[in-house]
């Protein structure tokens, strides 16, 4: 599948999760970006958990909202999927209620006109089917019975999302946040590797709008690069773009066919953050790009194909939300850096 051209030009967004307690703080941040997203507040409420979100619906599904986990009861899976079969006719069937979002409704009463491109998020159904478990502490996607389903489930929720956000800003899409593709590639138990990357490139096909994931850890690269027709991926360039930039043949392939690499630049975490300026995170990313181009990647073709991100999602600083919200404001300033320095307007 051809990729879809989107504009790049280190325009500046951000992962979902965030670690606010309040909505408007977190909006004022999300839509400081270039392309804004609506966030997602685990901290505000337990529905705003990713995983939680997208289980909105899904047959069989328990959340515990006290102890903070989600489970499958199989019985209730196979009870609940006549009625399943019937609703989901409706497309509505598939957004996200206030309950499981307030941010979301939030988002799309904003006037998302004004940007270039807005942007939503989904967890993706390897990584949902990974943390969910039955009963036995095994995890769904190891369920022949549960496994297909959840793909084609999340799918619809992608698209459904996908097509409010885009009633919003023509320009849109949907990431999937995937930290479980780092695992994908290891030995499975009764689901391989093989048909693991199978079924996940058939989901992507069936995902409308242009084709993104997001991850923070350390995968094969070269499957992701390569091997799904993606159109964006989103990566923690500040812990692994040193083993990134090595599958040069690989990205400079991606680049040329037209696709987006978010490059997550900037560190969430303080004392990460606390140690570095404009200037070395600049350089760091700089020196990211010079290799590229030491191997014949055109830079022009590099800005023209890049964004900037922070590096990663952090719920987990001591300060709340102070160093988060630096991350965000030194993110707009290195973007703008960016910018101005190559004219890419």
């Amino acid at each position: 599948m051809a990729k879809i051209k989107l504009p790049g030009n280190c325009m500046t967004t951000a992962m979902g999760i965030m670690p606010h307690k309040e909505i408007e703080p977190a909006m004022k941040l999300a839509l400081s970006l270039d392309i804004p997203f609506w966030p997602q507040l685990p901290k505000f409420s337990y529905y705003e958990d990713m995983y939680v979100q997208v289980s909105e619906n899904f047959p069989g599904i328990i959340v515990d909202e006290k102890n903070q986990r989600i489970t499958l009861d199989m019985d209730g899976f196979m009870n609940d999927l006549p009625l399943y079969l019937d609703e989901s006719q409706d497309e509505a069937y598939f957004h996200l209620t206030g309950k499981y979002s307030q941010t979301f409704d939030t988002f799309l009463a904003q006037d998302l006109t004004k940007y270039k491109m807005i942007r939503g998020q989904n967890i993706g159904p390897i990584s949902f089917g990974l943390k969910i478990v039955d009963k036995d502490k095994k995890p769904i996607i190891y369920n022949d019975e549960v496994r297909g389903f959840l793909y084609e489930f999340i799918a619809q929720k992608v698209n459904a999302q996908y097509r409010q956000l885009k009633a919003k800003n023509e320009n849109t899409f949907v990431w999937l946040d995937e930290p479980g593709l780092q695992i994908l590639f290891g030995p499975f138990t009764g689901y391989s590797s093989d048909s693991a990357k199978k079924d996940f490139a058939e989901f992507l096909d069936g995902v409308e709008g242009p084709r993104g994931v997001h991850l923070c850890g350390n995968p094969d690269w070269s499957f992701l690069i390569s091997g799904l027709g993606l159109d964006i991926l989103s990566m923690d360039a500040y812990s692994w773009g040193h083993v990134f930039t090595r599958y040069r043949d690989e990205v400079a392939a991606f680049l040329k066919e037209g696709g987006i690499i978010s490059w997550g630049l900037v560190p969430t975490l303080t004392e990460e953050l606390s140690q570095e300026n404009i200037q070395k995170l600049a350089g760091k990313l700089e020196g990211f790009w010079d290799y590229l181009v030491s191997s014949g990647v055109d830079k022009e073709l590099i800005l023209d194909r890049s964004w900037i991100a922070p590096s990663r999602c952090c719920l987990v600083n001591a300060d709340g939300t102070k160093s988060v919200d630096q991350s965000f404001k030194i993110l707009r300033e290195v973007g703008y850096y960016f910018q101005e320095k190559y004219k890419l307007y």
